[in-house]
Protein backbone atom coordinates (compact mmCIF):
# COMPACT_ATOMS: atom_id res chain seq x y z
CA UNK A 1 0.00 0.00 0.00
CA UNK A 2 2.83 2.35 0.87
CA UNK A 3 4.58 1.37 -2.34
CA UNK A 4 1.48 2.22 -4.34
CA UNK A 5 1.26 5.65 -2.67
CA UNK A 6 4.87 6.44 -3.46
CA UNK A 7 4.39 5.34 -7.06
CA UNK A 8 1.31 7.55 -7.41
CA UNK A 9 3.17 10.53 -5.95
CA UNK A 10 6.04 10.04 -8.40
CA UNK A 11 3.62 9.82 -11.32
CA UNK A 12 1.90 13.07 -10.33
CA UNK A 13 5.24 14.85 -9.94
CA UNK A 14 6.40 13.75 -13.39
CA UNK A 15 3.15 14.84 -14.98
CA UNK A 16 3.23 18.27 -13.33
CA UNK A 17 6.85 18.76 -14.25
CA UNK A 18 6.17 17.77 -17.83
CA UNK A 19 3.21 20.12 -18.01
CA UNK A 20 5.30 22.99 -16.63
CA UNK A 21 8.10 22.38 -19.10
CA UNK A 22 5.63 22.19 -21.95
CA UNK A 23 3.96 25.42 -20.91
CA UNK A 24 7.25 27.30 -20.65
CA UNK A 25 8.42 25.95 -24.01
CA UNK A 26 5.48 27.65 -25.68
CA UNK A 27 7.26 31.01 -25.36
CA UNK A 28 10.95 31.77 -25.84
CA UNK A 29 12.96 34.97 -26.25
CA UNK A 30 15.62 34.85 -28.95
CA UNK A 31 18.34 37.53 -29.02
CA UNK A 32 21.47 38.13 -30.99
CA UNK A 33 24.08 37.28 -28.40
CA UNK A 34 27.00 39.51 -29.45
CA UNK A 35 26.27 43.07 -30.54
CA UNK A 36 28.58 46.00 -31.38
CA UNK A 37 27.48 49.59 -30.89
CA UNK A 38 29.20 52.69 -32.27
CA UNK A 39 30.19 55.32 -29.76
CA UNK A 40 27.87 58.34 -29.89
CA UNK A 41 25.34 56.57 -32.14
CA UNK A 42 22.21 54.55 -31.52
CA UNK A 43 22.71 50.86 -30.71
CA UNK A 44 20.20 48.03 -30.72
CA UNK A 45 19.96 44.68 -28.96
CA UNK A 46 17.81 42.70 -31.35
CA UNK A 47 15.37 40.37 -29.54
CA UNK A 48 12.01 38.84 -30.37
CA UNK A 49 9.39 36.59 -28.77
CA UNK A 50 8.95 33.22 -30.49
CA UNK A 51 5.83 31.17 -29.70
CA UNK A 52 4.84 27.62 -30.45
CA UNK A 53 1.78 26.86 -32.58
CA UNK A 54 -0.28 26.31 -29.46
CA UNK A 55 0.58 29.80 -28.19
CA UNK A 56 0.26 32.00 -31.24
CA UNK A 57 -2.40 34.03 -29.49
CA UNK A 58 -0.20 34.62 -26.43
CA UNK A 59 -0.55 37.98 -24.71
CA UNK A 60 2.50 39.71 -23.27
CA UNK A 61 2.03 40.49 -19.61
CA UNK A 62 5.46 41.89 -18.74
CA UNK A 63 8.82 42.70 -20.35
CA UNK A 64 11.92 43.92 -18.50
CA UNK A 65 15.43 44.88 -19.61
CA UNK A 66 18.13 44.97 -16.93
CA UNK A 67 21.87 45.55 -16.75
CA UNK A 68 23.82 44.58 -13.66
CA UNK A 69 20.52 44.08 -11.86
CA UNK A 70 19.32 47.63 -12.58
CA UNK A 71 16.00 48.07 -14.41
CA UNK A 72 16.48 50.04 -17.63
CA UNK A 73 13.19 49.48 -19.43
CA UNK A 74 9.98 47.68 -18.52
CA UNK A 75 6.38 47.03 -19.50
CA UNK A 76 3.51 45.66 -17.37
CA UNK A 77 -0.03 44.86 -18.40
CA UNK A 78 -2.18 46.64 -19.31
CA UNK A 79 -0.18 49.70 -20.40
CA UNK A 80 2.35 50.61 -17.76
CA UNK A 81 5.62 51.48 -19.49
CA UNK A 82 8.79 52.33 -17.59
CA UNK A 83 11.47 53.84 -19.80
CA UNK A 84 14.28 56.39 -19.65
CA UNK A 85 15.41 58.96 -22.25
CA UNK A 86 18.23 56.69 -23.48
CA UNK A 87 16.49 53.28 -23.40
CA UNK A 88 13.34 52.42 -25.35
CA UNK A 89 11.60 49.76 -27.41
CA UNK A 90 11.91 49.85 -31.19
CA UNK A 91 8.30 50.91 -31.77
CA UNK A 92 5.07 51.75 -29.94
CA UNK A 93 4.41 49.06 -27.42
CA UNK A 94 1.36 46.77 -27.32
CA UNK A 95 0.53 43.48 -25.60
CA UNK A 96 0.64 41.71 -28.97
CA UNK A 97 4.04 43.12 -29.86
CA UNK A 98 6.58 40.31 -30.32
CA UNK A 99 9.53 42.61 -30.99
CA UNK A 100 11.17 43.37 -27.66
CA UNK A 101 14.47 44.78 -29.01
CA UNK A 102 16.21 47.38 -26.87
CA UNK A 103 17.31 50.72 -28.34
CA UNK A 104 20.17 52.61 -26.67
CA UNK A 105 20.59 56.27 -27.64
CA UNK A 106 23.97 58.07 -27.70
CA UNK A 107 25.97 54.95 -26.88
CA UNK A 108 28.81 55.44 -24.42
CA UNK A 109 31.65 53.26 -23.15
CA UNK A 110 29.70 52.65 -19.93
CA UNK A 111 26.92 50.95 -21.93
CA UNK A 112 28.98 47.90 -22.81
CA UNK A 113 28.28 44.72 -20.89
CA UNK A 114 25.62 42.03 -20.45
CA UNK A 115 21.89 42.81 -20.64
CA UNK A 116 19.06 40.55 -19.46
CA UNK A 117 15.64 40.43 -21.07
CA UNK A 118 12.68 38.73 -19.31
CA UNK A 119 9.31 38.14 -20.96
CA UNK A 120 6.14 36.94 -19.19
CA UNK A 121 3.04 35.95 -21.20
CA UNK A 122 -0.26 34.25 -20.40
CA UNK A 123 1.25 31.09 -21.94
CA UNK A 124 4.61 31.07 -20.17
CA UNK A 125 7.75 33.05 -19.41
CA UNK A 126 11.37 33.10 -20.61
CA UNK A 127 14.58 34.98 -19.84
CA UNK A 128 17.74 35.41 -21.92
CA UNK A 129 20.77 37.70 -22.20
CA UNK A 130 22.67 39.66 -24.81
CA UNK A 131 26.08 41.33 -24.83
CA UNK A 132 26.98 44.78 -26.12
CA UNK A 133 30.49 45.88 -27.08
CA UNK A 134 31.29 49.52 -27.86
CA UNK A 135 33.65 50.64 -30.62
CA UNK A 136 34.92 54.11 -31.57
CA UNK A 137 37.08 54.97 -34.57
CA UNK A 138 40.42 56.66 -33.93
CA UNK A 139 41.11 60.09 -35.41
CA UNK A 140 43.66 60.72 -38.17
CA UNK A 141 47.13 60.78 -36.60
CA UNK A 142 49.16 63.97 -36.33
CA UNK A 143 52.97 63.99 -36.62
CA UNK A 144 55.19 66.57 -34.93
CA UNK A 145 58.77 67.10 -36.15
CA UNK A 146 61.20 68.17 -33.41
CA UNK A 147 64.91 68.74 -34.10
CA UNK A 148 67.15 68.32 -31.06
CA UNK A 149 69.44 71.24 -32.11
CA UNK A 150 70.47 73.18 -35.21
CA UNK A 151 73.41 70.94 -36.07
CA UNK A 152 73.20 69.40 -39.56
CA UNK A 153 73.92 65.99 -38.06
CA UNK A 154 71.55 66.19 -35.13
CA UNK A 155 68.96 63.58 -34.16
CA UNK A 156 65.31 64.41 -34.62
CA UNK A 157 62.24 63.09 -32.85
CA UNK A 158 58.93 62.37 -34.57
CA UNK A 159 55.86 62.24 -32.34
CA UNK A 160 52.61 60.67 -33.57
CA UNK A 161 49.29 60.93 -31.72
CA UNK A 162 45.68 59.86 -32.25
CA UNK A 163 42.63 59.98 -29.99
CA UNK A 164 38.93 59.27 -29.63
CA UNK A 165 39.15 55.53 -30.19
CA UNK A 166 37.89 52.47 -28.31
CA UNK A 167 38.87 49.77 -27.36
CA UNK A 168 42.61 50.23 -26.87
CA UNK A 169 44.54 50.37 -30.14
CA UNK A 170 48.14 51.03 -31.13
CA UNK A 171 50.35 53.13 -33.43
CA UNK A 172 52.84 51.86 -36.00
CA UNK A 173 55.71 53.58 -37.89
CA UNK A 174 56.70 52.96 -41.50
CA UNK A 175 59.92 54.36 -43.02
CA UNK A 176 59.97 55.28 -46.70
CA UNK A 177 57.61 53.74 -49.25
CA UNK A 178 58.10 50.24 -47.81
CA UNK A 179 55.16 48.43 -46.24
CA UNK A 180 57.34 46.92 -43.54
CA UNK A 181 56.64 48.30 -40.09
CA UNK A 182 59.52 49.81 -38.12
CA UNK A 183 59.62 47.78 -34.92
CA UNK A 184 61.57 50.07 -32.57
CA UNK A 185 58.61 52.09 -31.25
CA UNK A 186 56.14 51.85 -28.38
CA UNK A 187 52.61 53.18 -27.96
CA UNK A 188 51.72 55.18 -24.87
CA UNK A 189 48.06 54.83 -23.88
CA UNK A 190 45.99 57.27 -21.80
CA UNK A 191 42.29 57.16 -20.92
CA UNK A 192 40.26 60.35 -21.38
CA UNK A 193 37.28 61.48 -19.31
CA UNK A 194 34.71 59.88 -21.59
CA UNK A 195 36.49 56.53 -21.43
CA UNK A 196 38.05 56.77 -24.89
CA UNK A 197 41.77 56.31 -25.52
CA UNK A 198 44.54 58.73 -26.50
CA UNK A 199 47.54 57.11 -28.20
CA UNK A 200 51.01 58.55 -28.72
CA UNK A 201 54.32 57.21 -29.99
CA UNK A 202 57.81 58.69 -30.40
CA UNK A 203 60.34 57.74 -33.06
CA UNK A 204 63.95 58.86 -32.63
CA UNK A 205 65.57 59.31 -36.05
CA UNK A 206 69.41 59.20 -36.09
CA UNK A 207 71.20 61.30 -38.74
CA UNK A 208 72.24 58.26 -40.76
CA UNK A 209 68.61 57.37 -41.50
CA UNK A 210 67.66 58.98 -44.81
CA UNK A 211 64.10 57.79 -45.43
CA UNK A 212 62.16 59.86 -47.94
CA UNK A 213 59.01 59.84 -45.81
CA UNK A 214 57.66 58.72 -42.45
CA UNK A 215 54.16 57.25 -42.05
CA UNK A 216 52.25 56.72 -38.80
CA UNK A 217 49.24 54.39 -38.82
CA UNK A 218 46.66 53.88 -36.09
CA UNK A 219 45.21 50.39 -35.59
CA UNK A 220 42.02 49.48 -33.72
CA UNK A 221 41.69 46.65 -31.21
CA UNK A 222 40.96 44.14 -33.98
CA UNK A 223 44.18 44.99 -35.81
CA UNK A 224 42.45 46.91 -38.58
CA UNK A 225 43.81 50.23 -39.84
CA UNK A 226 41.63 53.19 -38.82
CA UNK A 227 43.69 55.97 -40.42
CA UNK A 228 47.23 57.18 -41.20
CA UNK A 229 49.37 60.28 -41.73
CA UNK A 230 52.61 60.81 -43.71
CA UNK A 231 55.42 63.31 -43.17
CA UNK A 232 57.73 64.04 -46.10
CA UNK A 233 61.30 64.34 -44.83
CA UNK A 234 63.79 67.03 -45.97
CA UNK A 235 65.79 66.32 -49.16
CA UNK A 236 68.83 64.13 -48.83
CA UNK A 237 71.01 67.14 -49.69
CA UNK A 238 69.69 68.65 -46.48
CA UNK A 239 70.09 66.90 -43.17
CA UNK A 240 67.29 65.59 -41.00
CA UNK A 241 68.25 68.33 -38.54
CA UNK A 242 66.49 71.66 -38.39
CA UNK A 243 65.46 72.53 -41.96
CA UNK A 244 66.29 75.89 -43.48
CA UNK A 245 63.23 78.04 -43.27
CA UNK A 246 62.78 80.97 -45.67
CA UNK A 247 66.44 81.53 -46.66
CA UNK A 248 65.81 81.44 -50.41
CA UNK A 249 62.67 83.53 -50.09
CA UNK A 250 64.45 86.28 -48.17
CA UNK A 251 67.33 86.38 -50.67
CA UNK A 252 65.02 86.60 -53.67
CA UNK A 253 62.94 89.32 -52.03
CA UNK A 254 65.81 91.53 -50.82
CA UNK A 255 67.84 91.58 -54.07
CA UNK A 256 65.37 93.74 -56.09
CA UNK A 257 64.86 96.07 -53.12
CA UNK A 258 68.60 96.64 -52.73
CA UNK A 259 68.97 97.37 -56.47
CA UNK A 260 66.03 99.78 -56.48
CA UNK A 261 67.32 101.61 -53.42
CA UNK A 262 70.78 101.98 -54.94
CA UNK A 263 69.27 103.36 -58.15
CA UNK A 264 67.21 105.98 -56.27
CA UNK A 265 70.18 107.07 -54.19
CA UNK A 266 72.31 107.37 -57.35
CA UNK A 267 69.73 109.54 -59.11
CA UNK A 268 69.41 111.82 -56.11
CA UNK A 269 73.17 112.26 -55.87
CA UNK A 270 73.46 112.95 -59.61
CA UNK A 271 70.72 115.60 -59.44
CA UNK A 272 72.34 117.19 -56.40
CA UNK A 273 75.75 117.37 -58.06
CA UNK A 274 74.31 118.76 -61.31
CA UNK A 275 72.40 121.44 -59.45
CA UNK A 276 75.54 122.43 -57.51
CA UNK A 277 77.56 122.70 -60.70
CA UNK A 278 74.94 124.91 -62.33
CA UNK A 279 74.78 127.27 -59.35
CA UNK A 280 78.59 127.53 -59.34
CA UNK A 281 78.56 128.35 -63.04
CA UNK A 282 76.06 131.21 -62.48
CA UNK A 283 78.17 132.73 -59.69
CA UNK A 284 81.25 132.49 -61.89
CA UNK A 285 79.53 134.32 -64.83
CA UNK A 286 78.31 137.14 -62.59
CA UNK A 287 81.76 137.63 -61.11
CA UNK A 288 83.40 137.64 -64.52
CA UNK A 289 80.92 140.19 -65.92
CA UNK A 290 81.44 142.47 -62.92
CA UNK A 291 85.16 142.52 -63.49
CA UNK A 292 84.62 143.51 -67.16
CA UNK A 293 82.18 146.36 -66.31
CA UNK A 294 79.10 144.53 -67.48
CA UNK A 295 77.64 143.99 -64.05
CA UNK A 296 74.22 145.23 -65.17
CA UNK A 297 73.97 142.66 -67.91
CA UNK A 298 71.86 139.69 -66.93
CA UNK A 299 72.89 136.16 -67.57
CA UNK A 300 70.55 134.37 -69.96
CA UNK A 301 69.50 130.93 -68.74
CA UNK A 302 68.00 128.30 -70.90
CA UNK A 303 64.54 127.60 -69.36
CA UNK A 304 64.66 123.94 -70.39
CA UNK A 305 68.06 123.52 -68.75
CA UNK A 306 66.83 125.15 -65.50
CA UNK A 307 63.72 123.01 -65.43
CA UNK A 308 65.73 119.81 -65.84
CA UNK A 309 68.00 120.95 -63.04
Amino acid sequence: MASAGILLWLLITICVSGQTTRTNSFVTVECKMDNVGKYGNQSMLNCGIVTAKEARDATVMMVTWKKDGVLLLGFEKPSKLNESPRFSFTKSWSMKNMNVSLLIANTSVADQGEYTCEVVTDRGRHETSANLSVAARYSQPTILYTPMDVSPKSQVTLTCSSEGGYPEGRLGWFLGPTRKEFGDSKTEVNVTRNGLFHLSSKLNVPPEMTASEYTCKVYNANGGEDDKATLISPKKSQSLGKPKQGTDVVTKTMAPLVFLGSLIVGLLLWKRIRKGCFQGFRRYRKKDDAEQGNSEEQVTIDPEYEENS
